[in-house]
């Protein structure tokens, strides 16, 4: 005889291999993309990596680690990786510092406030080529210009024609249009913060800085953790402002790694070697962010 509650259980039961199947059924088709467009062209890119090939020819020759003991002298993506770590430095200095800053002000309550956080956040829905384009022609044009009639050296020649000056003439760029999306994660952060600890710091005579080391600091770890992940990432492979502004140049300047691999596998027809600097330079950012994760996870707000 079946009782109600063996009718509920095996009820319930159905239900559950219901849900399954459902879930299955709605997981396979972003399963399957995914394993298209991700997992497959990654194993596809390490076994050409040990292959010798130029993308082009319908044969190739396996090499095995040839292409990776290259690598490991080869001057050229030496200097183009010493370039991305100091821009990445810079980038990382400048990005958190604005972006705190901006969102530091824009959560205050001041008059128009909704209308700054729209024009901060404007730069961040153009085109990465447009902007630089656009300040190709400025840095070309248009400082020069305003340098001579002011008579201020730094700006009578063009910023991005100069061997020492050229990264900061790119980092410029990034900066004015990359601080938009963390400026709003940090003050998403701010937004999360007991007013009351501020009170009760002030009450206890904080100062307004020891407040901010103690209190906003703390609390923007696990935000700053984010910040560094995609800025990093965006340092070490930042492409589209070198490839619009410099190319390169001058003299192999502002040479990136994105850029090396980019002129290797569709100018130089070097395809295999270029993924081989792709691997790395992936597992680079891997480490790199692994370790900051790692050391910013253990800080966060218990």
């Amino acid at each position: 005889m079946v009782t109600p509650a063996k009718k509920r259980a095996v009820g319930r039961s159905k239900l559950q291999r219901e849900q399954t199947l459902t879930f299955i059924a709605f997981t396979i088709p972003g399963f399957l993309m995914y394993c298209c467009f991700l997992i497959f062209p990654i194993l596809m890119g390490i076994y050409y990596s040990f292959m010798d090939w130029n993308g082009i020819s319908p044969s190739y020759d396996f090499i095995g680690l040839e292409n990776y003991a290259d690598l490991l002298t080869d001057r050229k993506y030496k200097a183009a990786l010493l370039f991305n770590v100091r821009y990445t430095l810079l980038l990382i200095v400048g990005v958190v510092v604005i972006s705190v800053i901006l969102a530091l002000m824009l959560n205050r309550e001041i008059k128009g406030r909704s209308f700054f956080r729209t024009l901060y956040f404007a730069p961040a829905v153009l085109s990465m080529i447009t902007i630089s384009l656009i300040f190709k022609q400025i840095f070309f044009y248009v400082l020069p210009a305003i340098g001579q009639r002011l008579n201020i050296a730094l700006l009578s020649s063009n910023v991005l024609a100069d061997r020492d000056l050229a990264i900061y003439g790119v980092l410029f760029v990034h900066l004015w249009q990359g601080v938009a999306l963390p400026t709003l994660l940090f003050l998403a952060g701010l937004q999360t913060i007991p007013q009351e600890l501020y009170e009760a710091a002030s009450i206890d005579g904080a100062n307004a800085w020891q407040q901010f080391r103690a209190i906003t600091v703390t609390y923007l770890l696990p935000t700053l953790s984010v910040v560094l992940v995609l800025v990093v990432k965006q340092g070490l492979m930042v492409f589209d402002y070198v490839k619009s502004m410099t190319q390169g140049g001058p003299g192999g300047a502002t040479q990136s790694i994105a850029l090396l691999i980019y002129n290797n596998g569709f100018e130089r027809n070097k395809y295999s070697y270029s993924i081989t600097q792709a691997i790395a330079t992936g597992l680079i950012i891997a480490f790199i962010s692994f370790i900051q994760i790692k050391y910013t996870s253990g800080k966060k707000v218990e």
